[in-house]
C-alpha cells in the first residue's frame, strides 16, 4: 500500500503565499511523474503541476508564472510554492501518482484565499 501525506494547506488572503508537501511511502523511479491536482466546490479537478526527476515539468496554464513544484527523490518528496495567491486558487489540492498502473491520492489540503 502506498501512501501520500501532504501538509502546508491553510488560510491565507491574496498576494500571500504557501508551500504544500507530498511525502510518498516508498520509492519513486526517476522517470514517475508526482503531480498536485486541485477542486474547486462545483469544478472538475484539474492539474496543476507535474514533474519528474529529470525536471520535466508541467504546469497549468492558471499557475504558470506564480506556483513553483519541485521534488527531492532522497526524502520521497514533492513540494508545490504557491506565491500570489489569488482568491481562484481556493480549493482542495491533491498529490497524485500512478505507481504500477495503479493511481494514488493524498488526501487533499484546503487552500483557502480571502480577497
Amino acid at each position: 500500500q502506498v501512501q501520500l501525506v501532504e501538509s502546508g494547506g491553510g488560510l491565507v488572503q491574496a498576494g500571500e503565499s504557501l508551500r504544500l508537501s507530498c511525502v510518498v511511502s516508498r520509492r519513486i523511479f526517476s522517470f514517475t511523474p508526482v503531480s498536485w491536482y486541485r477542486q474547486a466546490p462545483a469544478k472538475e479537478r484539474e492539474l496543476v503541476a507535474s514533474v519528474t526527476d529529470v525536471d520535466r515539468i508541467t504546469y497549468g496554464a492558471s499557475v504558470k508564472g506564480r506556483f513553483t513544484i519541485s521534488r527531492d527523490s532522497a526524502k520521497n518528496t514533492v513540494y508545490l510554492q504557491m506565491n500570489n495567491l489569488k482568491p481562484e486558487d481556493t480549493a482542495v489540492y491533491f498529490c497524485h501518482v500512478v505507481l504500477l498502473s495503479v493511481d494514488y491520492w493524498g488526501q487533499g489540503p484546503q487552500v483557502t484565499v480571502s480577497s
